[in-house]
């Protein structure tokens, strides 16, 4: 991505900021499997984070920015989530037009398009930015050969302004499929933070 342009994203300050080499999941994952006893839940709890390192490494292997997320017991099990921002341009002398990107947000493994049922794209305002592209719905990733994921996803298209052809994409996604309101919620609540800076600086 060309020039200096960075980004601020505020997560909730229960979440935690990767370093997308996968120590701080262990770490969580750790502090997860300490709240429960029960055999179900902690099997539970193993296969949410075995998926969130594959999610991981799939995002540092296509040039995530920055990622944070969450795994945080309730009374009634697990909620995971997860927000990474990532920065995609355009090849040269190709326009990257939203029906391109929409398709290119939502790829199996194999690289196979996989447009979800409930997709929708949508206009939204964010507070320091103004108006962008949003594609939601439930997308099924292929982790690893034998995984496959069904995940609630929420992609926001901010163009860099002066920038043409380069956007960043803030991506929030959770494999909490029945929370579908209430995760998006937090997930658009999450993105009205984000705002570009002048020089490039961390997610915080």
């Amino acid at each position: 991505m060309a020039g200096a342009t960075g980004f601020v994203l505020n997560v909730p300050s229960s979440w935690t900021d990767f370093d997308l080499s996968g120590e701080a999941l262990a770490a969580m994952r750790q502090a997860a499997l300490a709240e429960v006893h029960e055999t179900r839940l902690r099997a539970e709890v193993n296969d949410y984070f075995r998926k969130a390192r594959e999610i991981t490494r799939a995002a540092r292997r296509q040039g995530a920015l920055y990622a944070a997320g969450t795994a945080t017991m309730y009374d009634d099990g697990l909620f995971m989530g997860h927000c990474m921002v990532f920065a995609v341009s355009a090849p040269a002398g190709q326009e990257l037009t939203l029906p391109v990107l929409s398709a290119q947000l939502s790829r199996t493994g194999d690289g196979e398009s996989a447009q979800p049922a409930d997709r929708t794209v949508t206009a939204v305002e964010l507070p320091d930015i103004g108006t962008v592209a949003r594609i939601t719905g439930t997308e099924e990733a292929q982790l690893m050969d034998d995984i496959r994921i069904r995940m609630l996803t929420m992609h926001t298209i901010v163009p860099l302004p002066g920038e043409q052809g380069n956007y960043l994409i803030v991506t929030c996604a959770t494999p909490n499929l029945p929370l579908a309101e209430q995760a998006y919620d937090l997930f658009d609540a999450i993105t009205s933070t984000f705002r570009l800076v002048a020089a490039p600086v961390a997610g915080t």
